[in-house]
Protein backbone atom coordinates (compact mmCIF):
# COMPACT_ATOMS: atom_id res chain seq x y z
CA UNK A 1 0.00 0.00 0.00
CA UNK A 2 1.42 3.38 -1.03
CA UNK A 3 1.31 6.52 1.10
CA UNK A 4 -1.53 7.79 -1.11
CA UNK A 5 -3.49 4.63 -0.38
CA UNK A 6 -2.97 4.73 3.39
CA UNK A 7 -6.23 5.47 5.24
CA UNK A 8 -6.43 9.00 6.59
CA UNK A 9 -7.87 9.94 9.99
CA UNK A 10 -11.03 11.05 8.19
CA UNK A 11 -11.30 7.67 6.47
CA UNK A 12 -10.96 5.91 9.80
CA UNK A 13 -13.61 8.12 11.40
CA UNK A 14 -16.00 7.40 8.53
CA UNK A 15 -15.35 3.66 8.84
CA UNK A 16 -16.00 3.84 12.57
CA UNK A 17 -19.34 5.57 11.95
CA UNK A 18 -20.29 2.90 9.41
CA UNK A 19 -19.42 0.19 11.94
CA UNK A 20 -21.71 1.90 14.42
CA UNK A 21 -24.55 1.87 11.91
CA UNK A 22 -23.89 -1.81 11.21
CA UNK A 23 -24.41 -2.53 14.91
CA UNK A 24 -27.75 -0.73 14.80
CA UNK A 25 -28.80 -2.78 11.77
CA UNK A 26 -27.93 -5.93 13.67
CA UNK A 27 -30.00 -4.72 16.62
CA UNK A 28 -32.98 -4.30 14.30
CA UNK A 29 -32.50 -7.75 12.76
CA UNK A 30 -34.66 -9.40 15.40
CA UNK A 31 -37.62 -7.30 14.24
CA UNK A 32 -37.07 -8.39 10.65
CA UNK A 33 -36.91 -12.05 11.65
CA UNK A 34 -40.05 -11.66 13.73
CA UNK A 35 -41.96 -10.16 10.81
CA UNK A 36 -41.08 -13.16 8.64
CA UNK A 37 -43.04 -15.42 10.97
CA UNK A 38 -46.20 -13.34 11.10
CA UNK A 39 -49.47 -14.97 9.95
CA UNK A 40 -50.50 -14.61 6.32
CA UNK A 41 -53.20 -12.10 7.18
CA UNK A 42 -50.68 -9.57 8.48
CA UNK A 43 -50.44 -6.52 6.24
CA UNK A 44 -46.70 -6.19 5.67
CA UNK A 45 -47.28 -3.21 3.35
CA UNK A 46 -48.27 -1.15 6.38
CA UNK A 47 -44.70 -1.33 7.69
CA UNK A 48 -42.32 1.55 7.17
CA UNK A 49 -39.46 0.96 4.78
CA UNK A 50 -36.19 0.44 6.61
CA UNK A 51 -34.72 3.46 4.85
CA UNK A 52 -37.46 5.75 6.14
CA UNK A 53 -37.38 4.18 9.60
CA UNK A 54 -33.64 4.56 10.11
CA UNK A 55 -33.59 8.02 8.56
CA UNK A 56 -36.27 9.27 10.94
CA UNK A 57 -34.82 7.43 13.95
CA UNK A 58 -31.36 8.92 13.45
CA UNK A 59 -32.82 12.38 12.88
CA UNK A 60 -34.81 12.22 16.10
CA UNK A 61 -31.90 10.77 18.05
CA UNK A 62 -29.95 13.88 17.09
CA UNK A 63 -32.83 15.91 18.50
CA UNK A 64 -32.76 13.81 21.68
CA UNK A 65 -29.13 14.87 22.15
CA UNK A 66 -30.26 18.50 21.91
CA UNK A 67 -32.97 17.72 24.45
CA UNK A 68 -30.37 16.18 26.74
CA UNK A 69 -28.16 19.28 26.48
CA UNK A 70 -31.16 21.49 27.29
CA UNK A 71 -32.06 19.37 30.34
CA UNK A 72 -28.54 19.78 31.70
CA UNK A 73 -28.26 23.50 30.86
CA UNK A 74 -31.69 24.37 32.29
CA UNK A 75 -31.44 21.99 35.28
CA UNK A 76 -34.75 20.45 34.18
CA UNK A 77 -36.23 17.36 35.85
CA UNK A 78 -37.96 14.94 33.46
CA UNK A 79 -39.75 11.75 34.54
CA UNK A 80 -41.20 9.63 31.73
CA UNK A 81 -43.39 6.64 32.60
CA UNK A 82 -43.77 3.74 30.15
CA UNK A 83 -46.71 1.47 30.86
CA UNK A 84 -48.52 -1.19 28.88
CA UNK A 85 -49.15 -4.89 28.67
CA UNK A 86 -46.31 -7.39 28.60
CA UNK A 87 -44.58 -7.40 25.17
CA UNK A 88 -46.20 -4.08 24.23
CA UNK A 89 -42.86 -2.60 23.13
CA UNK A 90 -41.96 -0.38 26.09
CA UNK A 91 -38.41 -1.69 26.25
CA UNK A 92 -37.88 -1.14 22.53
CA UNK A 93 -38.67 2.56 22.62
CA UNK A 94 -36.68 3.05 25.83
CA UNK A 95 -33.69 1.43 24.14
CA UNK A 96 -33.93 3.78 21.13
CA UNK A 97 -34.26 6.84 23.37
CA UNK A 98 -31.22 5.99 25.49
CA UNK A 99 -29.12 4.59 22.62
CA UNK A 100 -27.11 7.78 22.04
CA UNK A 101 -27.62 9.63 25.31
CA UNK A 102 -25.34 10.04 28.29
CA UNK A 103 -26.37 7.45 30.94
CA UNK A 104 -25.38 9.95 33.63
CA UNK A 105 -28.12 12.26 32.35
CA UNK A 106 -30.71 9.82 31.02
CA UNK A 107 -31.19 6.65 33.08
CA UNK A 108 -33.65 3.78 33.11
CA UNK A 109 -35.54 2.82 36.26
CA UNK A 110 -36.79 -0.78 36.24
CA UNK A 111 -37.48 -1.84 39.81
CA UNK A 112 -37.92 -5.49 40.84
CA UNK A 113 -40.86 -6.70 42.92
CA UNK A 114 -40.89 -5.05 46.38
CA UNK A 115 -39.22 -6.93 49.21
CA UNK A 116 -40.80 -7.48 52.62
CA UNK A 117 -39.54 -4.18 54.01
CA UNK A 118 -40.68 -2.20 50.96
CA UNK A 119 -44.12 -3.77 51.20
CA UNK A 120 -44.52 -2.17 54.63
CA UNK A 121 -43.54 1.32 53.38
CA UNK A 122 -45.74 4.10 52.09
CA UNK A 123 -46.48 2.83 48.59
CA UNK A 124 -44.70 5.62 46.70
CA UNK A 125 -41.66 5.58 49.00
CA UNK A 126 -39.52 3.18 47.00
CA UNK A 127 -40.06 5.16 43.79
CA UNK A 128 -39.13 8.56 45.22
CA UNK A 129 -35.33 7.97 45.39
CA UNK A 130 -35.36 7.20 41.66
CA UNK A 131 -37.07 10.42 40.60
CA UNK A 132 -34.88 12.78 38.56
CA UNK A 133 -32.86 15.57 40.15
CA UNK A 134 -32.08 18.75 38.24
CA UNK A 135 -30.39 18.02 34.92
CA UNK A 136 -31.67 14.42 34.75
CA UNK A 137 -34.11 12.34 32.72
CA UNK A 138 -35.55 9.22 34.38
CA UNK A 139 -37.29 6.65 32.15
CA UNK A 140 -39.52 4.37 34.24
CA UNK A 141 -39.92 0.93 32.64
CA UNK A 142 -43.10 0.39 34.66
CA UNK A 143 -43.71 2.62 37.64
CA UNK A 144 -46.03 3.19 40.59
CA UNK A 145 -48.84 2.18 38.23
CA UNK A 146 -47.96 -1.44 38.99
CA UNK A 147 -50.54 -1.14 41.75
CA UNK A 148 -53.30 -0.30 39.27
CA UNK A 149 -52.28 -3.17 36.97
CA UNK A 150 -50.36 -6.27 37.94
CA UNK A 151 -50.88 -5.89 41.70
CA UNK A 152 -54.62 -5.53 41.27
CA UNK A 153 -55.06 -8.34 38.76
CA UNK A 154 -52.74 -10.79 40.51
CA UNK A 155 -54.11 -10.04 43.98
CA UNK A 156 -50.88 -8.57 45.38
CA UNK A 157 -52.71 -5.67 47.02
CA UNK A 158 -55.91 -5.41 49.03
CA UNK A 159 -59.05 -3.63 47.89
CA UNK A 160 -58.30 -0.90 50.42
CA UNK A 161 -54.75 -0.40 49.08
CA UNK A 162 -56.08 -0.33 45.53
CA UNK A 163 -58.67 2.36 46.30
CA UNK A 164 -56.16 4.38 48.31
CA UNK A 165 -53.83 4.37 45.32
CA UNK A 166 -56.42 6.13 43.19
CA UNK A 167 -57.02 8.68 45.94
CA UNK A 168 -53.30 9.34 46.36
CA UNK A 169 -51.72 9.21 42.91
CA UNK A 170 -53.26 12.41 41.50
CA UNK A 171 -52.02 14.39 44.50
CA UNK A 172 -48.62 12.69 44.32
CA UNK A 173 -48.17 13.58 40.66
CA UNK A 174 -49.46 17.13 41.18
CA UNK A 175 -46.81 17.58 43.89
CA UNK A 176 -44.12 16.44 41.46
CA UNK A 177 -45.33 18.86 38.80
CA UNK A 178 -45.55 21.75 41.29
CA UNK A 179 -41.94 21.03 42.24
CA UNK A 180 -40.97 21.81 38.65
CA UNK A 181 -40.79 18.25 37.34
CA UNK A 182 -42.08 17.21 33.93
CA UNK A 183 -44.20 14.06 34.43
CA UNK A 184 -45.00 12.33 31.13
CA UNK A 185 -47.03 9.12 31.01
CA UNK A 186 -47.25 6.76 28.01
CA UNK A 187 -49.48 3.72 27.65
CA UNK A 188 -48.44 1.31 24.88
CA UNK A 189 -51.51 -0.30 23.39
CA UNK A 190 -51.47 -3.62 21.51
CA UNK A 191 -54.17 -6.06 20.45
CA UNK A 192 -54.91 -9.46 21.92
CA UNK A 193 -53.66 -11.12 18.72
CA UNK A 194 -50.41 -9.13 18.68
CA UNK A 195 -49.52 -10.04 22.26
CA UNK A 196 -50.24 -13.70 21.47
CA UNK A 197 -47.89 -13.51 18.49
CA UNK A 198 -45.09 -11.77 20.40
CA UNK A 199 -45.31 -14.28 23.24
CA UNK A 200 -45.03 -17.14 20.74
CA UNK A 201 -41.93 -15.50 19.26
CA UNK A 202 -40.33 -15.35 22.69
CA UNK A 203 -41.19 -18.96 23.43
CA UNK A 204 -39.44 -20.14 20.25
CA UNK A 205 -36.42 -17.80 20.47
CA UNK A 206 -33.72 -18.95 22.93
CA UNK A 207 -32.35 -15.38 23.02
CA UNK A 208 -35.70 -14.01 24.19
CA UNK A 209 -37.04 -16.73 26.47
CA UNK A 210 -35.67 -14.90 29.51
CA UNK A 211 -38.24 -12.17 28.82
CA UNK A 212 -41.09 -14.56 29.59
CA UNK A 213 -41.69 -14.85 33.33
CA UNK A 214 -44.43 -16.94 34.96
CA UNK A 215 -46.16 -13.61 35.66
CA UNK A 216 -46.13 -12.79 31.94
CA UNK A 217 -47.71 -16.13 31.08
CA UNK A 218 -50.39 -15.67 33.71
CA UNK A 219 -51.10 -12.17 32.40
CA UNK A 220 -51.88 -13.76 29.04
CA UNK A 221 -54.63 -15.85 30.63
CA UNK A 222 -56.05 -12.81 32.42
CA UNK A 223 -56.18 -10.51 29.38
CA UNK A 224 -59.72 -9.30 30.11
CA UNK A 225 -58.98 -8.59 33.79
CA UNK A 226 -56.02 -6.46 32.73
CA UNK A 227 -58.28 -4.61 30.29
CA UNK A 228 -60.75 -3.73 33.05
CA UNK A 229 -57.89 -2.60 35.31
CA UNK A 230 -56.32 -0.53 32.52
CA UNK A 231 -59.58 1.21 31.71
CA UNK A 232 -60.14 2.27 35.31
CA UNK A 233 -56.50 3.36 35.68
CA UNK A 234 -56.69 5.64 32.66
CA UNK A 235 -60.03 7.05 33.79
CA UNK A 236 -58.99 7.75 37.39
CA UNK A 237 -55.48 9.10 36.81
CA UNK A 238 -55.73 11.11 33.60
CA UNK A 239 -55.15 14.49 35.26
CA UNK A 240 -54.53 17.80 33.53
CA UNK A 241 -51.09 18.22 35.12
CA UNK A 242 -49.94 14.76 33.97
CA UNK A 243 -52.25 13.30 31.30
CA UNK A 244 -51.96 9.87 29.75
CA UNK A 245 -50.75 9.56 26.16
CA UNK A 246 -51.74 6.41 24.24
CA UNK A 247 -49.20 4.94 21.80
CA UNK A 248 -50.66 2.57 19.22
CA UNK A 249 -47.96 -0.11 19.36
CA UNK A 250 -48.97 -3.01 17.10
CA UNK A 251 -46.43 -1.70 14.56
CA UNK A 252 -43.24 -1.51 16.61
CA UNK A 253 -41.33 0.84 14.36
CA UNK A 254 -44.15 3.33 13.98
CA UNK A 255 -44.71 3.19 17.74
CA UNK A 256 -41.07 4.05 18.44
CA UNK A 257 -40.99 6.95 16.01
CA UNK A 258 -44.38 8.30 17.08
CA UNK A 259 -43.50 8.16 20.76
CA UNK A 260 -40.11 9.87 20.35
CA UNK A 261 -41.59 12.49 18.03
CA UNK A 262 -44.34 13.22 20.54
CA UNK A 263 -41.86 13.46 23.41
CA UNK A 264 -39.76 15.98 21.47
CA UNK A 265 -42.88 18.02 20.70
CA UNK A 266 -43.99 17.93 24.33
CA UNK A 267 -40.86 19.38 25.96
CA UNK A 268 -39.82 23.02 25.38
CA UNK A 269 -36.19 22.25 24.63
CA UNK A 270 -33.90 24.33 22.45
CA UNK A 271 -30.46 23.84 21.01
CA UNK A 272 -27.73 24.87 23.41
CA UNK A 273 -24.71 26.55 21.75
CA UNK A 274 -21.48 24.64 22.27
CA UNK A 275 -17.87 25.66 22.08
CA UNK A 276 -15.81 24.11 19.31
CA UNK A 277 -14.05 21.00 20.56
CA UNK A 278 -10.29 21.06 19.99
CA UNK A 279 -8.20 18.00 20.74
CA UNK A 280 -5.09 19.13 22.65
CA UNK A 281 -1.66 17.84 21.53
CA UNK A 282 -0.33 14.86 23.45
CA UNK A 283 2.53 15.64 25.78
CA UNK A 284 5.59 13.43 25.32
CA UNK A 285 8.33 12.72 27.82
CA UNK A 286 11.61 11.34 26.50
CA UNK A 287 12.18 9.51 29.81
CA UNK A 288 8.93 7.56 29.50
CA UNK A 289 8.92 4.07 28.00
CA UNK A 290 5.75 2.03 27.88
CA UNK A 291 6.08 -1.35 29.57
CA UNK A 292 4.81 -4.42 27.70
CA UNK A 293 1.79 -6.25 29.11
CA UNK A 294 2.59 -9.59 30.75
CA UNK A 295 1.80 -12.33 28.17
CA UNK A 296 -0.28 -14.36 30.63
CA UNK A 297 -2.65 -11.40 31.11
CA UNK A 298 -3.42 -10.88 27.43
CA UNK A 299 -6.75 -12.18 26.12
CA UNK A 300 -6.06 -14.73 23.33
CA UNK A 301 -6.76 -13.58 19.78
CA UNK A 302 -9.27 -16.29 18.86
CA UNK A 303 -10.94 -14.21 16.11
Amino acid sequence: MTDDEMPTDLDRIQNELLDSLDEELEAELEDALEDRHRPDGYNADSNLSRKVYFSELLRMQRELIKLQDWVVASNAKVAILFEGRDAAGKGGVIKRITQRLNPRVCRVVALPAPNEREQSQWYFQRFVPHLPAGGEIALFDRSWYNRAGVERVMGFCSDQQYEEFFRSVPDFERMLVRSGMYVIKYWFSITDEEQQFRFQCRIHDPLKQWKLSPMDLESRRRWEQYTVAKERMLEETNIEEAPWWIVEAVDKKRARLNCIHHLLELLPYREIPKETVILPPRERNEDYARKPSPPEAVVPNIY
